[in-house]
């Protein structure tokens, strides 16, 4: 017997066929979808760039250093401190292999009873130890630094994305300081600079044209930038030229029982501008602390003379901002700098998005927290750092021309900013600020 299926029995059948292949079509490319790819909305820089992505793990020892964490009485004993460092640069893989490299990372903090280690994985558009793609000059380097307690793969969005654009990009893993071994913060405070100093030097010389190394004349070591996050942001101000208070030294020397370790570090201190590293040509600083715990004053501000990009969000409850953030732009005179400002944002202006794993029930909403914005899609501020690093590194490591990006309204509100889609640049502020004595027409 033939059975007549009725026409709208059959249109049903059809259009169930067919929401059900979108569905599986749009499932695919939302599982395809990976931290730090352009969403439709992303501004015009935010895209990666022309190279295929490198990607290998480095175990570094900085011999003789102190162990604050051991320092008794004013004594200071020494060891050899181990970092692990994560390292992107432009490959030689081919350009149509899909994505192979995972990153393997945990949630939690050590130690602490309610938000326990959970290991999780998630993939990057990277191949791991591929074969690095040759330069004659070399490619400028970028030092990333994570915030307390992070790691080294806290923002492979970016960390990709830049060595995607001719980059070798180093992310450190700074001990004492991550999601694996977090210990007394004194470590922290007083290693980020060094520690960042360290690896600078280090890779210089592995990417140097002379060396026996697999990154031999990979680097362009005359042309640096350094990128940190909160506790990050702290190291990378040190580094570039601000120096730490005497109030600082103070309260670090009772922290510790009267160690003097970071005065090193200190703007009165006058060793300290010497050690300042000429080959560092911009500064990107997000979220970062201290200026509300006295970390900084106007003498050590001042000494801050490297082109700045600071990114913030005005509601900032950990670093702070008119007091804190915002202060630090407003007193690093001598700075040609800018200011980024997402406004209803928090402190996590810099992460990758939240992993699927901090979404599962039962886990500490500081999971969840260590990653995501209250008011914002994190994958959309993703793509806007990625857009504003790009012209801003770009303009200071490569002497490109962004000035157009750089160059637009305050407020976002106001019009629409260069490189954004229309109706897109909304909630954000771009202050910029020349060095004392520059004309601002110039």
């Amino acid at each position: 017997m033939k059975i007549k299926v009725p026409f709208a029995r059959k249109a049903n059948v059809k259009i169930t066929a067919t929401l059900l292949f979108l569905c599986a079509t749009f499932t695919t490319q939302a599982q395809d979808f990976l931290y730090g790819d352009a969403l439709p909305d992303a501004p015009k820089l935010a895209e990666r760039g022309d190279h295929t992505v490198g990607v290998r793990t480095l175990n570094l020892v900085h011999k003789d250093q102190v162990d604050i964490l051991n320092s008794k009485e004013g004594k200071d004993p020494m060891y050899d401190r181990a970092l692990t460092i994560e390292v992107w640069y432009p490959s030689e893989a081919p350009a149509n292999k899909t994505a192979t490299v995972s990153y393997e990372e945990v949630m939690g903090t050590r130690g602490d009873s309610l938000r326990p280690l959970v290991p999780f994985s998630f993939k990057g558009r990277a191949y791991r130890d591929a074969a690095p793609k040759a330069n004659k000059v070399g490619y400028p380097l970028i030092i990333v630094s994570h915030g307390y307690v992070g790691s080294r793969y806290l923002m492979t969005y970016l960390t990709e994305n830049l060595a995607s654009k001719g980059y070798v990009v180093v992310s450190i893993d700074h001990t004492d300081s991550t999601f694996k071994d977090a210990n007394a913060f004194q470590s922290t405070l007083l290693n980020r600079a060094k520690d960042i100093k360290f690896v600078i030097n280090t890779i210089a010389e592995k990417g140097g044209s002379s060396s026996k190394d697999q990154l031999s004349g990979m680097v362009d070591s005359e042309n640096i930038g350094i990128v940190g996050y909160s506790m990050g942001g702290y190291g990378v101000l040190n580094v570039g030229g601000a120096g730490y208070s005497d109030g600082m030294t103070a309260f670090f020397g009772q922290m510790t029982g009267g160690s003097t370790a970071i005065s090193a570090l200190a703007a009165s201190n006058a060793e300290y501008q010497k050690q300042i590293d000429p080959r560092i040509k911009a500064v990107v600083a997000f979220a970062p602390w201290g200026m509300e715990r006295g970390v900084w004053d106007a003498t050590g501000l001042a000494g801050l003379k490297k082109p700045t990009l600071f990114v913030a969000g005005d509601q900032d409850d950990i670093s702070g901002y008119e007091k804190g953030i915002k202060a630090i732009y407003e007193g690093a005179v001598n700075a040609d700098r800018y200011l980024l400002t997402y406004k209803n944002a928090r402190h996590n202006v810099a992460p990758n998005p939240p992993p699927a794993e901090a979404l599962q029930p039962g886990l500490h909403i500081d999971e969840y927290y260590r990653y995501a914005e209250p008011s914002w899609d994190q994958r959309k501020i993703n793509n806007i750092n990625q857009h504003f690093l790009t012209a801003f590194l770009g303009t200071h490591l490569k002497g490109a021309d962004y000035a157009q990006y750089l160059d637009v309204p305050v407020e976002s509100n106001e019009k629409d900013w260069n490189g954004f889609k229309p109706r897109s640049s909304t909630g954000m502020e771009l202050r910029h600020a020349k060095a004392a004595g520059v004309n601002m027409k110039q």
